[in-house]
């Protein structure tokens, strides 16, 4: 469970509190860290776990459909991939993949569109996937060439995505390729350039066309792949949004969710800090234990600070999204500092571990593996950099500034 003592923070109310030790009790109970060869699998069964147990209807907007909202509550999302990571990495994917892989038709998809998806994503049903970036597009998302041509009622998909999470268990996925606008759309034929040219598909992963071309392994398994698109036809009714609008739709989805990510590197950092206390109180060395040297004090007070900084700044971004205001650099500000200090404070529990920490398949050791990822995926730590420069130069500019 998220620190007590974080829970009182005024980022919360009573309900969320409730909430975090509801969460933390069933994960307890239904949430192994351990997993076998067949991670597919696994991860399947997290799904339909985390469906059955009613978390994912945190992950979809919309009462009508199943969410238990309108609005996906931030902080509800940020403690539950916090509670999840400290438990086990994959049922933190597991959930948050529903998340940003629904999220765009949560956000902006048509009614037909979210009646059809989101109630079988909030019952684990439905494997969801977000399907963005490219072997040239990651962070430069405007960069993508992945087409989408206007044919008759359906857009044809032609191209590549590549590092799609869920890639290959998915039952859908939501793809953003560059497109023309359709008959009566906009100028006739005209293509659209640079950001504003990106369209946004839901695509079922039974549509012809579309075939999973490689399987990505990573050092934190879990489903990867390299998606290819040849003459795929997509209904344009599976269009989420206007034509050219996938940009916007994209970047709403990711300011959602981009803050959960720091809450699951929270849940990793804090799990590490637990593992790291437990082996430096208990581990004889030089006729008392590790935790009688200063060293070791020393490290685990820094591990406590980059934890509670951390935390700060991730609950504050939920709540000012909670309560509708832009958190773009808040935003920007808590995945940076989470990810990056969560790198840290793993990296100080393996070294207290000393020789058992790289030992395959300790906590610390998978917890050192898990962790790495976050500090590319969603925005690398160096783009988080760019948008918090930005943000701040924005408002040096601004003409108010100047009085």
């Amino acid at each position: 469970m998220a620190d007590p003592r974080c829970l009182e923070w005024p980022f919360f109310e009573d309900r969320h509190r409730a909430f975090a030790r509801e969460l933390d009790a069933w994960a307890t109970q239904n949430i192994t860290d351990e997993h076998g060869a067949d991670v597919d699998a696994h991860c399947r069964a997290l799904v339909g776990a985390l469906g059955q147990g009613g978390w994912l209807r945190h992950a979809i907007g919309g009462t009508a459909h199943g969410g238990v909202a309108e609005q996906i509550d931030t902080r509800a999302i940020c403690l539950i991939r916090e509670t999840l990571a400290r438990h086990s990495g994959l049922a933190d994917f597991a959930f948050a993949m529903q998340g940003l892989g629904s999220g765009a038709i949560s956000l902006d998809g048509s009614a037909a569109q979210q009646a059809r998806y989101l109630p079988r994503v909030a019952r684990g049903e439905a494997i969801a996937a977000f399907a963005l970036s490219e072997p040239d597009a990651g962070s430069d998302v405007a960069a993508l060439r992945c087409a989408a041509r206007i044919a008759g009622d359906h857009a044809v998909l032609d191209g590549e995505k590549t590092w799609i999470s869920n890639g290959g268990i998915a039952d859908f996925y939501v793809v953003f390729a560059r497109s023309a606008v359709a008959p009566g759309e906009g100028p006739r034929g005209a293509p659209f350039r640079g950001a504003k040219g990106i369209s946004a598909f839901i695509v079922d992963a039974d549509t012809p066309g579309l075939e999973i071309a490689e399987r990505i392994q990573v050092i934190a398994p879990h489903p990867l792949a390299r998606l290819r698109f040849t003459n795929c036809r997509v209904p344009l009714a599976n269009r989420i949004g206007a034509a050219g609008e996938g940009f916007k739709v994209a970047m709403r989805t990711l300011d959602v969710f981009r803050t959960s990510v720091a809450a699951a590197a929270l849940g990793f950092a804090r799990r590490a800090l637990d593992k790291a206390l437990q082996r430096a109180t208990t581990r004889k060395m030089f006729g008392g234990v590790l935790a009688d040297f200063q060293l070791t004090q020393a490290k685990l007070a820094q591990m406590a600070l980059a934890i509670d900084s951390a935390a700060l700044l991730t609950y504050r971004a939920a709540w000012q999204r909670d309560q509708g205001r832009n958190v773009t650099r808040e935003a920007a500000m808590a995945k940076l500092a989470a990810t990056e200090g969560a790198q840290q404070v793993i990296d100080a529990a393996v070294q207290i571990f000393g020789g058992l920490g790289v030992e395959s398949g300790q906590p610390v050791e998978r917890l050192y593996r898990e962790i790495r990822a976050l500090r590319i995926y969603e925005g690398a730590s160096e783009v988080q950099q760019l948008i918090i420069a930005r943000e701040l130069l924005k408002d040096a500019r601004a003409p108010s500034s100047k009085a």
